[in-house]
């Protein structure tokens, strides 16, 4: 796998003050995309174990929420292994922390991962342009769901994150 970008005590992309892993990798590209240099699964640095040893050394702080995964999409096929390793091994690490992930893939296309019992909620779908509000909370068009990905996974059916 491959990362662009660790953002450190954001609040744009998830619950509560986070860091968020930018990772590369996207086949959705979609038109006007926020991050379009993050496309190419081939671009940006090498995950290493120093890379997820900064991801844990903020973990660490009491003041941070969780993580958030975004990009590019975690999804990618070039990702989904590193991805499905590093969500299991936070949540068993800081359990009290959460994991929010966000891909261009809809919920009824992934819901079967066994490992997204790790993950505490997906921000699922392609940004739409003609979609787009800037009024919506952690998402950028409202064809976008924000899922809580517990009880969806409970309930058989998707279970839409409020907060």
């Amino acid at each position: 796998m491959r990362y662009h970008n660790i953002t450190k005590d954001d609040m744009l992309n998830g619950d509560g003050l986070r860091v968020v892993l930018w990772v590369s990798g996207c086949n959705h590209c979609c038109k006007e995309c926020q991050n379009p240099i993050t496309w190419d699964p081939n671009g940006g640095l090498p995950f290493t174990k120093e890379t997820k040893q900064e991801l844990f050394d903020e973990l660490e702080k009491s003041y941070i929420s969780g993580i958030t995964l975004s990009g590019g999409d975690p999804l990618h096929p070039a990702n989904r292994m590193d991805i499905r390793a590093l969500v299991k091994e936070i949540k068993e690490k800081y359990p009290d922390k959460t994991i929010w992930l966000y891909t261009g893939y809809l919920w009824e296309q992934i819901q079967h991962f066994a490992w997204l019992k790790y993950v505490d909620v997906c921000v699922d779908g392609e940004y739409e342009k003609e979609k787009r509000d800037v009024q919506l909370h952690w998402r950028g068009s409202a064809n976008q769901r924000v899922i809580d990905v517990p009880a969806s996974l409970r309930t058989g059916q998707v279970c839409l994150h409020c907060k």
